[in-house]
C-alpha cells in the first residue's frame, strides 16, 4: 500500500548541496513568519505562527521566484506525494524512462527537485511553450524538458547490460555505500556531475574567493574564550578601560 502526505514540509538534501549555501539562510529566505514570541525574555516561551506548507517547483526556495509562488493568499490546487525512503538518482545519472512518448528512450539526468521527486531528462519528456507573448510580440515557441517521478517515470541504467534496473544500496567491505543494480549485481557510481553547484563543477577545481568564504586556515582558530563577564564588561577589559565609579543609589516605590 502507497501512502501519500502533501508536500512542503522541508527543502530536500540535494537542494540544500546545490546551492552552496548555509542551511540557516535557505531557511529564512523562503520561510513565512507571521508572529514570533520576542526573544531574552524568559517569562515568553519560545513560540511562533509560521506557514508549515510549500509548494515546490523548479524555482529554488531562496528565489523571489519562490516566494511569488507561496503568496499567502495564492490559491494553489493541492498536491500529494509519495515519500521516497532513500535517495538514488543524482544528476549525471543514465536513466531510462518508464512512461509517456519517450518510454523506452535512455538519457542523462540534468537537473533534480527532491521536494517534488522529480528529475528531468536532457532533451527527453519534452514539450512545447510559449514565452514573452504579449499584444504586440506572437511570443517565442521553445521545447522544454517535464518533470518526471522517480517513482513510477524512471530507473537507473545498469552499466553492464544498459537496460533498466532496480537498485539497492550495500556496503563494500571498505565501509563506503554504494549502489548495486539487483539484475547484475554491478556497482552504480555516483556521477561527478552531482558535486555541481551554483558557485563551480567540481570541488577540486574551486576557488575561495575572499569576499565570500572562510578560508580553512580561519575555521579551527577559537575566537571566543567563555568568561564569567558581559559583553559591555568584555569589551571593556579588552580596550583597558577601567570604571571606578559607584553607581548612586536608587528608591522604587
Amino acid at each position: 500500500m502507497r501512502i501519500f502526505s502533501y508536500l512542503g514540509k522541508k527543502v530536500g538534501e540535494l537542494t540544500i548541496k546545490y546551492s552552496n549555501l548555509p542551511e540557516s539562510y535557505i531557511k529564512r529566505s523562503y520561510e513565512q513568519v507571521y508572529w514570533r514570541n520576542p526573544k531574552g525574555y524568559p517569562q515568553y516561551p519560545a513560540a511562533q505562527v509560521a506557514r508549515k506548507k510549500y509548494r515546490f517547483t523548479t524555482h529554488r526556495p531562496w528565489t523571489g521566484q519562490f516566494r511569488r509562488d507561496n503568496e499567502p493568499n495564492k490559491y494553489r490546487k493541492k498536491v500529494f506525494l509519495e515519500p521516497v525512503g532513500e535517495w538514488t538518482f543524482f544528476k549525471g545519472d543514465r536513466v531510462e524512462i518508464m512512461v509517456g512518448r519517450d518510454k523506452g528512450k535512455q538519457g542523462i539526468i540534468n537537473q533534480v527537485v527532491q521536494e517534488r521527486n522529480w528529475v528531468f531528462v536532457e532533451g527527453l519528456n519534452t514539450h512545447l511553450r510559449t514565452v514573452g507573448k504579449d499584444k504586440k510580440f506572437p511570443g517565442v515557441t521553445i521545447q522544454s524538458e517535464a518533470p518526471l517521478l522517480v517513482t513510477t517515470g524512471v530507473k537507473l541504467v545498469d552499466p553492464e547490460t544498459l537496460k533498466a534496473t532496480d537498485i539497492e544500496w550495500r556496503y563494500t567491505e571498505e565501509g563506503d555505500k554504494v549502489r548495486v543494480s539487483l539484475s547484475s549485481s554491478r556497482i552504480i557510481p555516483i556521477p561527478k556531475a552531482a558535486e555541481e553547484t551554483m558557485d563551480f563543477k567540481s570541488k577540486a577545481l574551486y576557488i575561495e574567493n575572499a569576499h565570500k568564504d572562510t578560508a580553512a586556515a580561519d575555521v579551527i582558530k577559537i575566537t571566543f574564550q567563555p568568561k564569567l563577564a558581559t559583553f559591555e564588561m568584555d569589551i571593556m577589559e579588552s580596550m583597558g578601560i577601567k570604571e571606578d565609579r559607584v553607581p548612586a543609589k536608587s528608591y522604587w516605590y
